[in-house]
């Protein structure tokens, strides 16, 4: 079997976090074991981890030069690796691979969160030792869980995350194996050659993007996501909508691109969709200065690490694409739904959140392999670094108290506002980039005619059928979502109309 990344990659850091990697410099089986089991409990879904086994460290860092294992050592430590693992209990084993680096031997193990957690493996490896420990991974240690922490645990047995669930509708014909072939190649995985000439089915079990029982193969979601040709299948409106608005958003004049496929073709065709038709560089040129002063509306780097974060923590089981809004001011982009409730308004209010349990864990690997996004709570700052090193305004980020929705809201660099739009910004507090998010939020909704409609339309509907669903006014309507959704928290706030109850038996209250 091979991993699906390679030991250049990991013994770099820069796509797999170092607390996911742990270097041995000999199997040592009661350490070695411990740690299989905290990355197989995988407490907060960071995708498991990676053992190097032949490489010796200082401070959680490969020590060079590398010592690797010697040849005739290699044999004896799989055999070694494979007794030991067998008493994790439940059933539990890590794929192993012997890779040649550097002219030396390596045996790498690869510990994906487990489906039957929780896992425990002996305290000792003393023959008469009773005790079994549920040990997890704690930034880049392997400890003992706390009376909470082992309730959490038991907790995850019955919550498999959605992107690493099997998908019973799809069939292994739905894989592309062209797909998988250029993934592969992209991150120089030793698995390429096999997904040559080898058995499709075994690459794609080795990828861990199937189910592991061999008399039920099935893809698992997250490999219909990057190994389909068309995901929506599976996932209904799993897509980017670019949504411009030249001439504001009561303007006649709207834009629409839509951006479908893997979700890493559609992140990237996205992407380069925005730097070629809406990023722009102005030059001004100072008499008194050799050198002419250079920045862009929206800084490309912003952009694109708010829209990657979008397509990583969005809800694919949630019938809502990804949309980004283009208005003379500023880039909205929207997602379904908010944040984890570890992240609170306060925190995206300054800039500070600690995500500690996150959405999709299998997604975020693929898109850290591909370099399409950072590691762990790292997108916030890159943001914050893109926009002050163009010199724009510092962004927003809003979420509601339901968590029912996240906005990243990037402001276009003041060298861009007409004289109108500088006016408005000065009028409107809170349509300023230095506000902040309210723990409801607060909308900049021009009350024109057809707004005014609108909101008719919607009281309508409301009146006819106290029970409506959001998504049958959304067909009604022919509108988005989140332009129903923003008009509706204006009703709301001026309380004209609420939703009152649970979705299942609530119902619209007029006032």
């Amino acid at each position: 079997m091979g991993i699906p990344t390679n030991i250049k990659t990991l013994l770099s850091g820069d796509v797999v976090e170092w607390a996911r990697i742990e270097f041995k410099e000999t199997w040592d089986a009661e350490a070695s074991l411990k740690t299989v089991c905290g990355f197989a409990n995988d407490l907060d879904n960071w995708g498991g981890g990676y053992i190097i086994v032949g490489v010796e460290e200082k401070n959680g860092r490969p020590v060079y030069p590398l010592k690797g294992i010697p040849v005739d050592q290699v044999d004896a430590c799989q055999k070694s690796i494979f007794s030991r693992c067998k008493l994790i209990r439940p059933s539990y084993m890590p794929i192993v691979e012997v890779v040649d680096h550097e002219g030396r031997k390596f045996i790498i193990l690869w510990c994906p969160g487990g489906d039957n957690r929780p896992y425990s493996s002996p305290k000792t490896m003393a023959k008469n030792n009773k005790e079994r420990i549920h040990y997890i991974r704690k930034m880049s240690s392997t400890v003992e869980p706390s009376d909470e922490e082992e309730k959490d645990l038991f907790s995850l047995a019955n919550r498999i995350p959605f992107d690493d669930r099997i998908n019973h509708q799809a069939e292994m014909s739905d894989l592309n194996i062209t797909l998988v072939q250029n993934y592969l190649k992209e991150i120089k995985s030793s698995l390429y050659d096999k997904a040559k000439t080898g058995d499709f089915t075994e690459v794609c079990r080795d990828m861990n993007i199937i189910s592991s029982l061999p008399e039920y193969i099935k893809p698992k979601n997250v490999g219909l996501m990057f190994f389909s040709m068309e995901p929506e299948k599976f996932f209904p409106y799993t897509q980017i909508d670019v949504v411009q608005f030249p001439d504001g958003l009561g303007g006649n004049d709207i834009i629409e691109q839509t951006f479908k496929g893997p979700i890493q073709q559609q992140l990237r065709d996205a992407l380069q969709y925005i730097r070629n038709t809406i990023i722009t560089e102005r030059v001004v040129k100072d008499p008194d200065r050799a050198e002419a002063e250079r920045y862009f509306n929206y800084p490309f780097a912003a952009v694109e690490e708010a829209l990657s974060n979008a397509v990583y923590h969005r809800a694919y089981d949630e019938r809502e694409p990804i949309e980004v809004r283009v208005e003379n001011d500023r880039i909205e982009i929207v997602s379904f739904p908010g944040p984890d409730r570890s992240v609170t308004i306060e925190g995206l209010r300054n800039y500070r959140v600690s995500n500690r349990r996150y959405r999709n864990r299998r997604i975020g690997e693929f898109l850290k392999e591909l370099h399409l996004t950072e590691g762990r709570n790292t997108g916030f700052k890159k943001i914050l670094d893109a926009l002050e090193a163009n010199g724009s305004p510092k962004p927003e980020f809003e979420t509601d108290e339901a968590h029912s929705y996240f906005i990243s809201r990037l402001f276009v660099h003041e060298g861009f506002l007409t004289e109108k739009n500088k006016r408005k910004k000065r009028a409107t507090p809170n349509s300023t980039p230095n506000s902040t998010p309210n723990s409801t939020p607060s909308y900049v909704w021009i009350e024109n005619s057809e707004t005014l409609e609108l909101r008719e339309q919607i009281l309508t509907l409301m009146k006819e059928n106290p029970s409506i669903s959001k998504k049958k006014m959304t067909e009604v309507l022919g509108i988005s979502m989140y332009a129903l959704k923003k008009e509706l928290a204006v009703m709301r706030e001026k309380e004209i109309a609420e939703f009152v109850g649970f979705s299942r038996n609530g119902k619209w209250i007029i006032y």
